[in-house]
């Protein structure tokens, strides 16, 4: 089954075993060589820029700043676009994404995984537009410039964008950048979903699950569910232990399709999407490598999902939400 991932971070795990490339890394969940082999679609490369001082993440000797982190992994995405021609190429809309895929060609979409850290104007969403970017996860797991992050701390859940987030959002959708609500605390998803509400726009949670199945702030609540699949955004199933299962720690294709089946019972089959956090995530997984994923589709299947309904959740559902969130040219 050929399947478009909306999240990876093996970028930051590039730079941290100092490889110039993904191509092949191994002792990772990614690398282009095996998403050839496995028949991938495409691949959303994330810019994963934390707030923390944590270098040794980066096999790095001291923390840079957001913006040289932002280098550095876009030095990588390069390289590897340039040393894997033959087989990945770049993807800024659904009309580059059906060339490559007539070219045999594996698409490499381009995202931030943390926006608020680097932006700081509308002039910074223009920029990293032009460089290729075409989704921003807004937060991370701390508060920025555009909003609040998830939280255990039920009043800071309750937070949501800043003014200036409003605006970078609203402009991200203009441009034609998916926005991302992963990461994102409850009064920012709410903001999100009711300025794409406004503007008939989708919105994406990239790597999130069910917040009724397994409590972790990260997921989504029922209700969040069936408004972000109203605004015809998806929701790409997060393959980490905790947040598949706080009682069980372990992540497995069983409880994966629990949760993929809830997905469908609050918002249809149209809003399921994939977003594995390959390389973003640690802890026993059944499926802990892109050459196992045949694994998750044949429980699908299992589970009675008819073929029209995997082909949906593995990639038609997000191939639909590139076709009407990234505008091929902006603003015109």
């Amino acid at each position: 089954m050929r399947y478009i991932d909306m999240h990876c971070d093996t970028l930051s795990e590039a730079l941290a075993r100092k490889k110039e490339t993904a191509e092949r890394l191994d002792g990772t969940m990614v690398d282009v060589a095996r998403l050839k082999e496995i028949g991938a679609m495409a691949q959303f490369f994330a810019i994963f820029l934390p707030q923390s001082n944590v270098p040794e993440w980066f096999g790095l000797q001291r923390m840079p700043s957001p913006l040289e982190l932002f280098w550095m992994q876009y030095r990588i995405y390069q390289n590897t676009l340039e040393t894997c021609k033959r087989d990945l190429a770049p993807a800024t809309s659904v009309v580059d994404l059906e060339k490559n895929q007539k070219e045999g060609k594996i698409s490499a979409f381009l995202t931030i995984e943390n926006g608020g850290a680097v932006i700081e104007s509308l002039e910074d969403v223009q920029d990293f537009y032009q460089r290729g970017v075409r989704l921003i996860t807004l937060t991370w797991n701390h508060p920025n410039r555009l909003g609040f992050c998830h939280s255990a701390d039920r009043e800071k859940m309750r937070r949501g964008l800043t003014d200036f987030g409003k605006e970078a959002v609203s402009y991200m959708q203009e441009l034609g950048i998916l926005v991302d609500v992963s990461h994102l605390s409850d009064g920012g998803f709410w903001d999100v979903a009711e300025l794409s509400r406004k503007r008939g726009l989708p919105f994406v949670a990239s790597h999130s699950n069910c917040r009724s199945l397994c409590a972790a702030t990260r997921n989504l609540t029922d209700e969040m569910i069936r408004r972000l699949s109203e605004c015809g955004g998806v929701i790409g199933l997060n393959f980490e232990p905790t947040f598949l299962s706080q009682e069980v720690p372990v992540s497995t294709v069983e409880r994966m399709c629990d949760h993929i089946q809830h997905l469908m019972h609050q918002g249809g089959e149209d809003c399921v999407a994939i977003g594995t956090d390959f390389d973003g995530i640690s802890g026993r997984l059944e499926i802990d490598t892109c050459e196992k994923m045949p694994l998750f589709f044949e429980a699908l299947r299992r589970r009675g999902l008819s073929f029209s309904k995997l082909e949906k959740l593995a990639y038609k559902n997000a191939k639909r939400v590139i076709r009407e969130g990234m505008r091929a040219g902006g603003i015109t």
